[in-house]
């Protein structure tokens, strides 16, 4: 399919009355919905608010309640090293 003149001014004219890419690319027959939107950039023609309604924003996802981190343990303080003498003697390998 080719964009002939005739096709092109009854893309224009169905654009203007504000028919969606979809029945215009029905109506013309031939072509998707892309391709007339495509060749309704590549024309220039004004854009068009969504058909999306602004008042039916999408529902934010609800998500898992992030858990709060848990209390950091405390590090024991260090202990004073024992004197040589109060250590026991390793035992003998045999």
């Amino acid at each position: 399919m080719s964009w002939t003149d005739e096709r092109i001014e009854q893309l224009r004219s169905m654009w203007e009355k504000g028919l969606t890419a979809s029945q215009i690319a029905d109506e013309l027959g031939g072509v998707s919905r892309n391709a007339v939107i495509g060749k309704a950039h590549r024309l220039g023609l004004k854009s068009r608010p969504s058909p999306v309604k602004a008042t039916e924003k999408a529902k934010p996802a609800r998500s898992a309640p992030v858990p709060k981190p848990a209390a950091p343990t405390p590090t024991p303080a260090p202990r004073a090293a024992e004197p040589a003498s109060a250590r026991p003697a390793p035992a003998p390998r045999a």
